[in-house]
């Protein structure tokens, strides 16, 4: 018997955790998994050890990342989207509450 694909919608804005930095599993493909986070608080500085796509789909974040050991900060608005490569250090500083789509090496910090 044949399998079929599992097709999924996702309502990000309906999705609220229960704490800060909640996280809905979207997809795990091939190593690399998808996650939808809804935060209201900081997350903390850290380092993936792989790339990171995050895209703000609800909400306004300050995104906090050092270049050569500066401290720089850009606001992300909704559809915005931040590139973190391989050593970036960062941190996400919601303003509000906010919704998530995070791209990653699976285990990622």
């Amino acid at each position: 018997m044949e399998q079929h694909a599992v097709t999924k919608i996702t309502r990000s804005k309906s999705f609220t955790g229960e704490r800060a930095w909640a996280a809905l599993d979207i997809a795990s493909m091939n190593g690399i998994t998808t996650r939808l986070h809804w935060t209201d608080q900081p997350y903390k500085w850290h380092i993936n050890d792989g790339q990171e796509v995050f895209v703000v789909l609800d909400g306004c974040v300050q995104m906090r990342y050092r270049e050569a050991g500066v401290e720089k900060a850009v606001q992300l608005e909704v559809g915005d989207i931040f590139y973190a490569d391989v050593g970036t250090e960062h941190v996400a500083h919601p303003q509000g509450v906010a919704r998530i789509l995070v791209i990653e090496s699976e285990g990622s910090v």
